[in-house]
């Protein structure tokens, strides 16, 4: 029955869905997101469903449910030490978009009816963009929250000086091992669920690697400087640098041995 409506009218499928689970996340005892996040999340949940089907769907719900349960890990400690996120890890709109802009704007771009160059349809591309972006918001927020708690000791990545942990571009061994783990394992349900290949999965990881840490880069050298420079918007950043670099290393790879990504 799910099957006949979703072929005939996805779009329909994505609003009964999203609708139904924001209806149980409203009234769970646990709030993962704000009332106005719920309601962003509603927004994303029906694009990402209505563009790219289950398979997206998969990708990014893991990614939310992943990311809240590590934000999670050590509240108590971190609220003590004021380097736990606000609202003791609930999600609001701007946490929705700074993790999810760039992936969204990826799946929006696979109803364009372009492939370039013709060896790699474009909507390859953007899959992999998809996954790449989620798989770096996860490594970083992972490594910034297992850092926080488990990190023996804390570095500035610009200099390596031994800095607090919570210290915006502060990182941590334990923290970096497990951002990798986390990037690898939502590359891999995206790699399940037929989004990516291989190649795709080492690539995001790749990706991810680099992108979470210029991501720390920039916190330890920018943000403070400007006003609009947000977590939300570093958050945007970081994804588009990791969707960006896991496109580029596609094409690249594509030049030297042309496989499907």
């Amino acid at each position: 029955m799910l099957s006949t409506v979703y072929s005939l009218n996805p779009w329909l499928v994505a609003v009964v869905l999203n609708t139904v689970l924001l209806g149980v996340a409203y009234f769970a005892p646990k709030k993962l997101l704000t009332p106005a996040g719920l309601l962003h999340a509603w927004v994303l949940g029906v694009i990402i469903w209505g563009t790219l089907g289950w398979r997206g769907y998969a990708v990014v719900m893991f990614y939310f449910l992943v990311g809240s349960a590590v934000t999670r890990i050590g509240m108590a400690e971190k609220e003590a030490a004021g380097i736990a996120e606000k609202r003791s890890g609930a999600r609001g709109p701007e946490n929705v978009w700074g993790s999810a802009l760039t992936g969204t704007l990826c799946a929006l771009g696979t109803l364009l009816p372009v492939s370039v160059p013709a060896s790699i349809p474009l909507v390859s591309l953007l899959l992999l963009g998809y996954v790449a972006s989620f798989s770096t918001k996860l490594s970083d927020t992972t490594a910034s929250e297992v850092g926080k708690v488990y990190g023996k000791r804390t570095f500035l990545i610009t200099t390596l000086q031994p800095v607090e942990r919570g210290t915006e571009g502060a990182v941590s061994l334990e923290g970096t091992l497990a951002g990798i783990v986390a990037s690898a394992l939502i590359a891999l349900v995206a790699w399940g669920v037929g989004m990516i290949n291989w190649t795709g999965v080492i690539l995001c990881i790749i990706a991810a690697f680099i992108a979470t840490n210029l991501e720390s880069v920039i916190g330890a050298t920018l943000q403070s400087k400007f006003d609009w420079l947000t977590n939300e918007v570093v958050n945007i950043i970081n994804t588009l640098i990791g969707a960006g670099v896991a496109i580029l290393l596609a094409l690249a790879w594509n030049y030297w041995m042309p496989v499907s990504v």
